[in-house]
């Protein structure tokens, strides 16, 4: 029997990067993501019950990068059905405005609506 989640994600794979918020490396690439959290996909596991410093670099229609800083706790990490890659779910306890607004404008762009029935 399959069990639904609890938090409704979007799936994002291989379009947004995340980037270590420290050295400013690449970690991988977001997975999925909601409100509470985020699936990074990456070549390496990550580290159970760590925290880390993450950044997501959001390219801006002036052209401009723009940078949101936040901290997630990693919850899990496994290999993917793909050799080589590795899914890890993380919490995030406070995510800051920017990162909300994120996650609305892609709900908004990978959601279907429905099309406007004629009477």
């Amino acid at each position: 029997m399959h069990m639904q989640r609890r938090i409704e994600r979007h799936q994002l794979p291989y379009y947004l990067k995340v980037f270590n918020g420290v050295t400013d490396k690449p970690m991988g690439y977001l997975g999925n993501v909601s409100l509470e959290g985020l699936m990074l996909v990456s070549e390496l596991p990550m580290l159970v019950n760590a925290r880390f410093d993450l950044r997501l670099k959001i390219p801006g229609q002036d052209g401009v990068v723009h940078n949101i800083d936040f901290k997630a706790l990693c919850h899990w990490s496994r290999e993917d059905v793909n050799p080589g890659v590795y899914d890890s779910g993380f919490s995030l306890s406070e995510p800051p405005v920017e990162y909300a607004e994120l996650v609305d404008v892609l709900r908004a762009y990978f959601s279907f609506h429905p099309l406007p029935t004629s009477a």
